[in-house]
């Protein structure tokens, strides 16, 4: 089975490695045809698959936000939305890069919700020439590579160091704790490289790391390591996963009687997490994250009115808030830069400075990562309580 599935990806990416060979000989065309009044962009998701949850609310706040933005349009024109689903894969990241560019010729892509599928686009739009927006591809290397600047890959988000700071910052200052376990996906560079900015900030905090242990994506047992874990006694217990294995860690980790503080970042940010880990469960246990409906500042609960009424009252996540801030971000840089032209929208999205949206006010580094806000969340009875906002130093 395992041979035949790399060997399925592997003819993935060759057959799109041919097409982008296509698609980069003709880049000169550009994309973005505003023919018949339209814009199109393009939204590369993970709509199905592990991590579908992720895609499915980040493509609620994109339709939100259109459906507001195209009752005035720009300059007369909509905007046209062309949705692949990447099926939480990065074989069909690439494939859906290849054929929103080459065949849709969208002016640019939103997408995707992991820092995963959103590098395995990154070459395809470089070589077009195409802008790339992560809504929430929050690892470091997703701009910048090896001290280069990837000049046509942007995020809304913030970055991961910044994530892990802000939660090893909580649990030394507000928490009080000493000690602290950290338990990480070895196969996600999400999940290390949150714990590698949490273990620098905890012990330069006064902390001390007692034990690490680890577990694979798709993994459902995990009551050897966190065995492990409660051995060592630990104050608290870092996760930085995503919530389709962090439900079931949460949940094993109660039944071994393992009462302390648990914490992750934005991967644990889905309805499924409570489904998988249950209310109870889940109390005593916090995250960080980029927004809170609970968040008092008009701009958000304006975001949360609106969507509620379009959503038959849900209450709108941190993807939904992304995804939503992320077509804005694109639409506003599509009427600075008065066309669709890519490579003009990549220039007025780099020029970003003082946009309002509803995760914060958009100011880009030269790396092209946000400078803004985060938030601590609590859960309570398995639904989210908003703690307070920590701003970058």
């Amino acid at each position: 089975m395992r041979k035949r599935k790399l060997a399925g990806i592997f003819m993935s990416l060759m057959a799109a490695a041919g097409v982008i060979a296509g698609c980069s000989s003709s880049s000169s065309s550009g994309g973005g045809s505003d023919e018949g009044g339209e814009i199109k962009i393009g939204a590369n998701l993970e709509l199905s698959g592990g991590v579908a949850s992720y895609g499915q609310s980040i493509k609620e706040g994109i339709d939100l936000a259109l459906e507001e933005i195209n009752k005035e349009g720009i300059d007369g024109k909509k905007i046209k939305l062309v949705t692949y689903d990447n099926k939480s894969e990065a074989p069909e990241a690439i494939a859906g890069a290849t054929k929103l560019i080459s065949q849709d010729k969208v002016a640019a892509i939103i997408g995707s919700a992991t820092s995963g599928n959103t590098k395995a686009q990154i070459e395809i739009a470089q070589s077009n020439s195409t802008p790339l927006l992560t809504p929430t591809g929050t690892a470091s290397d997703v701009t910048v590579k090896d001290g280069k600047l990837n000049d046509f890959v942007f995020r809304t988000c913030f970055i991961d160091p910044f994530q892990g700071t802000v939660a090893a910052q909580f649990a030394a200052q507000d928490l009080k704790v000493k000690t602290a376990a950290i338990f990480i996906d070895s196969s996600s560079d999400y999940s290390k490289g949150l714990a590698d900015s949490f273990k620098e900030k905890f012990e330069a905090e006064g902390g001390k790391i007692v034990t690490q242990e680890a577990y694979v994506a798709k993994d459902t047992d995990f009551h050897s390591q966190l065995t492990n874990i409660k051995g060592k006694n630990p104050d608290f217990v870092f996760i930085p996963g995503y919530y389709e294995e962090v439900g079931l860690i949460v949940k094993q980790a109660r039944e071994l009687g393992l009462t302390v503080p648990l914490m992750g970042a934005d991967g644990w940010d889905s309805p499924t997490l409570v489904d998988l880990a249950g209310k109870e469960a889940l109390n005593n246990t916090f995250i960080t994250n980029h927004y809170s409906s609970g968040d008092d500042d008009a701009k958000v609960q304006e975001f949360v009115k609106a969507f509620k009424a379009k959503y038959k009252d849900k209450s709108p996540d941190a993807f939904n808030a992304l995804g939503y801030d992320s077509a804005y971000f694109i639409a506003d840089a599509i009427k600075r830069a008065g066309s669709s032209d890519p490579k003009k929208i990549q220039k007025a999205l780099a020029e970003t400075d003082g946009l309002e949206l509803v995760t914060g006010v958009m100011k880009l580094d030269k790396n092209h990562d946000p400078i803004k806000s985060a938030v601590i969340l609590e859960y309570n009875d398995g639904e989210q309580q908003f703690k307070s906002k920590v701003d970058p130093e």
